[in-house]
This record gives structure tokens, C-alpha cells and sequence, in this order.
């Protein structure tokens, strides 16, 4: 099976991209799935913080473009998951300092060599956006049910179909089924009427992913929390297997059931 490229963007910074990379991470690699994850923020890099690796770098994907090392020695294994690695950004340079066409010849190398590379992609469409969008043959847009939220995930949906690009998924992130029945929050289905877009996954508003984010545990390590057991369903259906939305808040079948559609 080809390795698979999927670059996780929103256009918009603190939506939840880098959260969603590392969990989704370590969900597919829950299913035995060989993993790297790409951190493209150059500068402002935190995915190695959110999984608990930023004491482990000696190498970045700056050294690795410029030849100090080798891919082998750039790459971090994950504390808990053998078949979970990290190429982490550089903290010391710019944007500049890797193109579009060094991220493709990256991930060439790699590819083979897993079966997912994940790109978590920096906030905004300028460069670092474009060097994670260069590489990448399916993508992850991530959004919270806001209106704000929504309208710059649509944009980058226009400059994705733009470039031809069909393979796009959309993740609705901190949802919060109280706010969404008293009006105060958009709903999962007026997010999707608006973006028209295949729904991958719905992830609710948890304490627990905030303080799994602080002590560098993804929340997908859990068994018990919903979010968890939300990224595991985006992982399963990233793997082809039909997963209904209901699992994800239990209790909620009148407003959850009818997000099945979207499920498969």
C-alpha cells in the first residue's frame, strides 16, 4: 500500500491543527499504522511540545533540507509508540529556509518507508502553507463551529480545489452540544452546509485535551475520553471503515444520529 500524504491546514491559527495532527498520530498508529508526523512551522514550531519530544531534538527539517544529517537522525520516535516518529520544524530559522520543492523531495524520501506522513501545516496561506501544501496528495481541514472559523477554512478550500486538488476532508473541533441547542455555537450540519465538504470527524470540547496538550500525553493515549474515542474514529475512517458519529457524545442520539450520513 503506497504511503499516504495528508496535510492538516485551516488557514486559521488556533483552531486545533497541531492537536489534531499529534492525536490522529497516535491513533493511527494505535491501528498499526507505520507513522511520521511533519512539523512545517518553522519558527514557531509546538507539535514536538504536544507530544511531549521537544527535549529529545538534536536535529530539524532545516538540517536535514541543508544536508547536516541524515533523515534517520532528523526523525524522533515517539515516547509510547514505536511506529510513531516526528520530523520536527526548526525553532532558530524562517520560513524561508525550506521551499515547496525541498518538502516534496522530504517527503519522497519517506515515502515508502510508512503509511502516513502527516504535515501539520503553520496558521495563515503564505509560505509555510505552501511548503505543506506542496507535498501532500489528500487533506485535513480543521475548523471550529464559528462563523470566523468557517470563512477562512472555506477560502483555503478555494485555493486547494483551485489547484485541483479532490481529496478534502473537514474535522469540526470543540464542539459543544450545549452551546450548539441553545443557538449560541454553529451546528455540525450548518458547517457543513456552508463548506460542502466530506465530514471525517467531530471532536467535542474536553478539559482533558488542554491538559493533555500541556503535559506532552496526546489525549488519543486515553481509552475513556471522548475525544480520544473521537480520534479514533477519524483514524478507522481514514483507514476505509465505515464508523458512525453516534459513539463519539453517547447520550446525544436525537442530535447525533443525524450526522450518520456524513459518517460514511
Amino acid at each position: 500500500m503506497p504511503t499516504r500524504v495528508i496535510t492538516i491546514t485551516s488557514g486559521k491559527g488556533g483552531v486545533g491543527k497541531t492537536t489534531t495532527t499529534a492525536n490522529l498520530g497516535v491513533a493511527l498508529a494505535r491501528l498499526k499504522q507505520r507513522v511520521v508526523v511533519v512539523d512545517t512551522d518553522i519558527g514557531l514550531r509546538n507539535l514536538d511540545v504536544v507530544m511531549g519530544l521537544q527535549n529529545r531534538i538534536i536535529y530539524d527539517i532545516v538540517d536535514l533540507v541543508e544536508g547536516r544529517c541524515r533523515l534517520r537522525q532528523a526523525l524522533i520516535r515517539d515516547k509510547v509508540m514505536d511506529e510513531l516518529y516526528l520530523l520536527p520544524a526548526a525553532q532558530s530559522r524562517d520560513k524561508s529556509a525550506v521551499s515547496p520543492a525541498d518538502m516534496v523531495r522530504v517527503c519522497g524520501q519517506l515515502r515508502g518507508e510508512c503509511d502516513f506522513i502527516l504535515i501539520d501545516s503553520p496558521a495563515g496561506i503564505e509560505a509555510g502553507f505552501r511548503n505543506a501544501v506542496a507535498p501532500a496528495d489528500e487533506f485535513i481541514l480543521v475548523t471550529t463551529p464559528d462563523v470566523a472559523s468557517v470563512q477562512d477554512v472555506d477560502r483555503v478550500l478555494g485555493i486547494l480545489e483551485s489547484q485541483g486538488h479532490s481529496t478534502l476532508r473537514l474535522v469540526i473541533n470543540r464542539i459543544r452540544p450545549d452551546l450548539v441547542r441553545r443557538g449560541e455555537m454553529l451546528s455540525p450540519e450548518q458547517v457543513l452546509d456552508r463548506l460542502a465538504i466530506e465530514l471525517l470527524g467531530i471532536i467535542p470540547e474536553e478539559e482533558e485535551v488542554l491538559v493533555s496538550n500541556t503535559k506532552g500525553v496526546p489525549i488519543a493515549h486515553q481509552r475513556r475520553s471522548l475525544a480520544a474515542k473521537a480520534y479514533m474514529n477519524m483514524a478507522r475512517r481514514l483507514l476505509g471503515e465505515e464508523v458512525p458519529f453516534i459513539p463519539i457524545l453517547e447520550g446525544r442520539r436525537g442530535f447525533w444520529g443525524r450526522l450518520g450520513r456524513w459518517g460514511r
